[in-house]
């Protein structure tokens, strides 16, 4: 049965209201709770603002409390200003509106509690789009004027909001949640066996990591956002370890002053600091001049007495502490702390999981071969994996460190910044030389990087990080990757003071680096290409909706925050999607019996070299290992092929041998030979083996060898056994056939070499 859109559309009703349920409200209503001066020497200032408007019932309560140095008759012109639009702009006379406390105004406290009535004409004249939108972006200015003169005394505005907001935790422990199941999930299936399962589970939840911190490297740009930006980017702040723990939070405060730094009170201050949350207004000259300079007096009882109220205005990474409720001077290190908890606690998860499988084996829970990979070699799992963890969080570790570095908040905390900045860029920096020299040398002696790369189980699971995402030939694209990520974090850490400036970078870096991976297409299949590419150009469109967040094109006000809401629209919808293509791959990761049925196999051929000592099943399997050299009196994890000193494709060792004196097979004994020397190919099964036949009885005729040119592989070192069609009962039928037909190696032609 087929649902109809047109005869039953009560199913999208449901469906559009219960999407709606969060930012839904009993009543319309715009209210505001704070209130500042927007001129300089303004002579009225609030200690108390309550101010609600209900449209329902045309309704404007307010409740004021403050101190005024104005005196006589005045005026008041009100400005309401949503999304840069001025929808209403009214004049007010305090003696006809029956405003105690205005008609005249008086020096000293004033106390205003009223309830005044909105015509119609005016409320309709608000967009409808104030009520309905989390994050309002509104403003109302009051001008109070004094009727003879007409000068402005004074100037206050107050942020608006409608009581909605997208800045919500469910939706952070949400993305959070998924993004640490599909990393675990490629962890366990990768354990099972199922390395292409892994393989993708994995670069797809990396790429999916790095989509939230880019989401919230925009968070942190000193670019003036629209209120509905600013909380959209706030939900992923996780990404970059911005999370407040109260208890951290006194932790990382007594760590400063045990180290000669002084901590920021912005928090606790907020009776006498006005702090203001940079976002998008129409006048960004005069806010910027007012954070300079701009006081206002702030009276008590006795007029004589007063108080300086300052002004703040919190910008990039500090607006993005502030929203988080953390002080200024704990941003850096609750970021760190986070990244070494982190850290420290998968290592520990990985040895509780070693341990586990142990006892299960021990005591019957589960086969003997269950895990068997990784309780042979925890060891170098778990460095793989700590390597993993570096990798993702150098975003974080190079903003943070840099930013701290501008800071200078103790002279403990310059050092640990320098100290995990340079020794993580080297240990990245290290590992990507590291597999570029391995894959060069596999390329030199067997034509094809994947040789080495990936038959060998101590360079995969050690250095596997850095390339399984990436086909084959293309293993030195964590490189750039990696230069992406640190030019872009010196331009968010060092450029604090130019909203501009960094724009103009990320769009010119974002743009560079969606040419890049669409010309390139480095990743392992199309779909994770494409998984990608969308990435880039999801970002590279931010990079420039951000550009004109920074007002440099003189657009309308309107304009911009129409841009606000449109980017929270689809960066919302593109993260949903996201999101749920990784759910359902971790959850067919997780639940089915053999995942590797749900991908093509890899080009670049590279599950004929995963293949382990002990995951032997078949003759066949029993043949490949021999052919690839892996000895089973050495074990698992016996040969480090990646190693330069220890590992036979270092040319280190002796021709014919590996490091510790073992017979090499064929393909790599060989491999120093002239190539136009060629002698008959040797078998490399022992015919004493338990492969063959041993009744004793020949059920085929001797192998016969046919030409060399029809029966090897060009540019390869271990010729082909040429046989008759009936004498092998390993190969197909028309094995010798389609070699002669296609000359060219399977290893060369899966890495892209035959293009």
């Amino acid at each position: 049965m087929r649902f109809s859109t047109s005869s039953n559309p009560a199913w999208l009703y449901l469906a559009t209201i219960v999407s709606l349920v969060p930012f839904a409200s009993s009543e319309r209503l715009i209210e505001s709770q704070s209130l500042n001066p927007c001129q300089a020497n303004s002579s009225f200032t609030a200690t108390l603002f309550n101010v609600i408007f209900t449209p329902d019932n045309n309704s404007l309560a307010f409740n004021i409390l403050g101190v005024s140095s104005i005196s006589g008759y005045v005026t008041a012109e009100i400005e309401f200003i949503a999304y840069g639009y001025t929808a209403v702009k009214e004049t007010l006379n305090p003696c006809t509106s029956n405003l105690e406390g205005l008609c005249p105004m008086n020096t000293g406290q004033i106390n205003i509690q009223s309830n005044i009535d909105i015509p119609s004409s005016v409320v309709k004249d608000l967009p409808s789009i104030a009520y309905g939108v989390p994050d309002l972006d509104g403003l109302v200015k009051v001008y109070i004027k004094n009727n003879v003169t007409g000068v402005s005394e004074a100037c206050v505005e107050a942020q608006l909001s409608n009581g909605q907001t997208v800045d919500q935790k469910g939706v952070g422990w949400t993305t959070a949640v998924i993004a640490g199941l599909a990393l675990l999930a490629s962890a366990v299936t990768s354990g099972l066996g199922h390395s292409n399962t892994a393989a993708h589970v994995a670069a797809n939840a990396l790429s999916l990591f790095g989509f939230f911190q880019a989401q919230a490297i925009i968070g942190m740009t000193a670019v003036p956002l629209p209120p509905i930006v600013a909380s959209w980017t706030q939900n992923f702040q996780w990404s970059l370890g911005i999370i407040r723990v109260d208890f951290l939070e006194s932790v990382c405060t007594w760590y400063q002053r045990a180290t000669g730094g002084t901590p920021s009170t912005l928090l606790s201050t907020l009776n006498t600091e006005s702090v203001q949350v940079q976002k998008r207004s129409l006048e960004a000259g005069r806010r910027i001049m007012r954070a300079a300079h701009a006081l206002s007096k702030r009276v008590d009882n006795t007029p004589a007495t007063a108080t300086a109220a300052k002004v703040v205005i919190v910008s990039g990474i500090k607006r993005v502490g502030f929203r988080a409720k953390i002080e200024t001077t704990n941003i850096f290190l609750t970021g760190l702390i986070f990244f070494m908890i982190f850290v420290f606690l998968t290592a520990v998860c990985v040895m509780l999981f070693k341990g586990f499988c142990e006892i299960a084996v021990k005591a019957g829970w589960f086969k003997g071969d269950k895990f068997e990979d990784f309780r042979t070699g925890w060891k170098i799992v778990l460095k793989g994996i700590l390597f993993r963890l570096v990798l993702i969080g150098y975003p974080q570790i190079c903003i943070l460190c840099l930013w701290e570095l501008t800071q200078r908040d103790s002279a403990a905390e310059v050092v640990l910044a320098l100290f995990f900045f340079v020794s993580m860029s080297i240990a990245l920096a290290w590992a990507s030389l590291k597999v570029f020299r391995i894959a060069k040398r596999s390329v030199t002696m067997h034509k094809n990087p994947a040789y080495i790369l990936y038959s060998d189980p101590s360079a995969l699971n050690k250095w596997g990080f850095l390339y399984v995402q990436f086909r084959a030939t293309a293993y030195y694209s964590i490189m750039p990757i990696l230069g992406y990520i640190l030019i872009k974090a010196l331009f968010i850490a060092f450029a604090q003071n130019s909203g501009i400036t960094q724009a103009i970078a990320l769009v010119v870096i974002e743009a560079g680096f969606l040419i890049g991976v669409s010309i390139l297409r480095p990743w392992m299949d199309k779909k994770t290409n494409a998984f990608n590419i969308s990435i880039a150009a999801i970002n590279f469109i931010n990079a420039i909706l951000l550009l004109v967040f920074t007002s440099v094109f003189n657009q309308p006000g309107i304009v911009t925050g129409v841009m606000g809401v449109v980017f929270f629209v689809y960066n919302a919808a593109f993260a949903l999607v996201l999101l749920l293509m990784v759910l359902v791959a971790t959850c067919y990761a997780i639940f089915s019996k053999n995942p590797d049925t749900r991908y093509q196999p890899m080009r670049d051929d590279r599950g004929s070299f995963i293949k382990s000592q002990t995951n032997l099943n078949t003759e066949l399997d029993a043949l490949g290992v021999t052919a690839r050299g892996d000895m089973a009196q050495k074990g698992f994890y016996g040969r480090d092929l990646d190693d330069d000193e220890d590992s036979y494709s270092s040319g280190s060792g002796k021709i014919g041998h590996d490091a510790a004196g073992v017979p090499l097979p064929p393909s790599s004994a060989n491999s120093n030979r002239n190539p136009n020397m060629r002698e008959p190919p040797r078998s490399p099964i022992d015919p004493n083996m338990q492969y063959f036949p041993s009744d004793g009885t020949p059920r085929h005729g001797a192998p016969m060898y046919k030409n060399d040119n029809s029966s090897s592989r060009p540019g390869a070192d271990m010729p082909l056994m040429g046989r008759q069609r009936d004498q092998s009962p390993y190969r197909p039928n028309t094995a010798g056939g389609y070699r002669q037909q296609n000359n060219i190696s399977p290893w060369q032609r899966g890495a892209g070499y035959d293009r």
